[in-house]
């Protein structure tokens, strides 16, 4: 392609180093699609006749069909997916082919196809992100009056709602999907046109290509055009904060499925056994879920390492742009599947549950607020006599609520009969409703505004 210029052709570790086809083949739709947008644009501006415009785009329909059927060849010689497709095209109706490339570049292509690809990736991860949120709302409508112990420093803090602590995951959820989105929004202009940096002098129409490929409008700065990954990063970005949250998710799973814990039981389609110990149930999906998270986060930082500190305008640099994040991609949309599966299918031992939560003097925090409502005291006065209370109840090894009043009197004089109704792990829970808390009815009105959000998109 640039034969005119060099006399020799490239080395052997010349050509392997610089062809990109073996990862950048997974643009080809993309690259099929800008191209036929490209040369209808050149041929409304009489830039190409009208014949050798149908010829181009026949036979890109052509390669499309070939591609989607048997794959997309890979020769190093061809260096990548351009060349692949433009060379292919050559082969199939001759000389016109050459005029596909008239007021373009690779820069400007490559820029276009590989910001196509994100905006399609986003649209996946968004519908997998939906259908998690949907899982996680069923459950917790299911589970939004089981008890569970709620943690603080893994240490049993105080009683919630299992449902309450799943639409923790879905706002979490809601968050990485606004996230997409933003980098969808600021990602959607086309840089088509800008050709290799500086725009070209033909008289070509960006505005035509770029609602064509369905962007809000073209590039404002040939040279931002070219050079611009933030996209790219962007996604990486909101990848990686979507995988920790689905780490965070999956390390839940872990713990609740072991024996000290056994809050769930995983179905046999997300465990796994050993090779020696007849005995074990493994949770590796949720364990490669948690482990995906350091890879994904490791292929966002890869790419910022490439674009720190490169130059205006196009860099070879930045042909390793796509290998991360083709692989995080495909790790996120594996994770997000194997976590909805999960939640979706686990059961839910919520006996067990409720037992940790009756053993932990989870129900302490009620005895120091019915201590504030009741008998006037300050919260920290609460608080003390509170803890001495937990301190005996701990010592003759019982629950809160199975002190006798007058061990509790012994310590405060001011406590009642009537403290034993605080001291139920359902009455804490229930006391809970304030806005977001946990009480069963404020968790079935966040379920309720979550089924609405869902169905309308959101």
């Amino acid at each position: 392609m640039w034969g005119g210029r060099f006399a020799g052709g490239p080395s052997a570790i010349m050509r392997e180093i610089n062809a990109s086809i073996p990862f950048d083949k997974r643009l080809w739709r993309q690259d099929i699609a800008g191209s036929r947008a490209h040369v209808a644009m050149l041929g409304a501006q009489g830039i190409v006749s009208a014949d050798d415009v149908a010829a181009i785009d026949g036979g890109l329909a052509t390669i499309a069909a070939e591609y989607e059927a048997g794959g997309v060849p890979e020769d190093l010689d061809r260096e990548d997916i351009h060349m692949t497709a433009e060379s292919r095209l050559a082969e199939l109706i001759g000389a016109p082919a050459g005029r596909l490339h008239t007021a373009r570049s690779r820069n400007d292509q490559v820029a276009t196809d590989f910001k196509l690809w994100v905006r399609d990736a986003i649209d996946a991860v968004e519908a997998g992100l939906a259908g998690l949120q949907a899982a996680l709302v069923a459950r917790a409508e299911e589970h939004a009056a089981s008890v569970m112990p709620g943690f603080t420093h893994l240490q049993v803090a105080q009683p919630v709602t299992l449902g309450h602590h799943l639409m923790a995951y879905y706002e979490m959820i809601g968050r990485d999907r606004s996230r997409f989105a933003d980098a969808k929004a600021r990602a959607n202009l086309c840089p088509l046109g800008a050709a290799a940096l500086a725009g070209t002098g033909f008289p070509i129409d960006r505005s035509a290509t770029a609602r064509a490929l369905g962007f809000a409008g073209p590039t404002r700065n040939s040279l931002d055009s070219v050079s611009d990954r933030d996209f790219a990063l962007d996604y990486l970005m909101a990848a990686t904060q979507c995988s920790l949250h689905l780490s965070r998710l999956a390390e839940e799973f872990v713990i609740w499925a072991s024996q000290p814990y056994g809050f769930v039981s995983l179905p046999d389609s997300y465990s796994t056994g050993s090779s020696i110990m007849p005995q074990k149930r493994n949770p590796d999906a949720a364990e490669l879920v948690r482990g995906h998270s350091g890879r994904i986060a490791g292929c966002m930082v890869a790419l910022t390492m490439t674009m720190k500190g490169l130059p205006l305008a196009y860099s070879k640099d930045m042909q390793d742009d796509k290998p991360p994040v083709f692989e995080a991609h495909d790790l996120l949309a594996l994770s997000i599947a194997a976590m909805t599966g999960m939640v979706e299918t686990s059961t839910f031992r919520t006996e067990r549950m409720r037992g940790a939560a009756e053993a932990g003097f989870s129900t302490a925090t009620d005895l120091a607020d019915w201590l504030v409502r009741q008998a006037d005291i300050p919260f920290r006065e609460a608080h003390h006599i509170t803890g001495r209370v937990v301190k005996l109840a701990e010592t003759e090894n019982v629950a809160l609520s199975a002190l006798s009043l007058d061990a509790l009197q012994a310590i405060d004089a001011r406590i009642d009969e009537r403290v034993f109704a605080a001291l139920t792990i359902d009455a804490s829970v229930a006391a809970r409703s304030s806005f977001g808390g946990t009480a069963p009815d404020q968790v079935c009105a966040r379920v309720a505004e979550a089924k609405i959000a869902l169905g309308a998109g959101a």
